[in-house]
């Protein structure tokens, strides 16, 4: 399961490895679509690299301080540095291969 993150324990959980981390909403109709490859990937990378979820409406702070304006926004962190932000429903593979090439 992809890790509920809040701004109690966000910074802690990108701070070292490799973070992907999904801003999504409950009624947002992509991020429905999205969510099922995230938790998929959470278990096959699972020891490798970290999976974890933002609901933008319950953590607005956090959304802001990364610029997510529209969602699912997904960002990939390494050792507490965003490196990489996506737009929009994004395909498993494309995402397997960006968090691949952080490792």
């Amino acid at each position: 399961m992809a890790h509920v993150l809040t701004k109690d324990n966000f910074n802690q959980s990108i701070e070292s490895g490799v973070t992907l981390v999904d801003f999504w909403a409950p009624w947002c109709g992509p991020c429905k679509m999205q969510l099922p490859i995230v938790e998929e990937l959470s278990s096959e990378l699972a020891g490798t690299a970290n999976i974890g979820k933002i609901n933008v409406d319950e953590e607005p702070e956090l959304a802001s301080q990364f610029g997510v304006m529209s969602i699912p926004t997904l960002i990939l962190f390494k050792d507490g540095q965003p490196v990489d932000k996506m737009v929009g429903l994004q395909s498993k593979d494309s995402l397997k291969s960006k968090i691949q090439n952080q490792i």
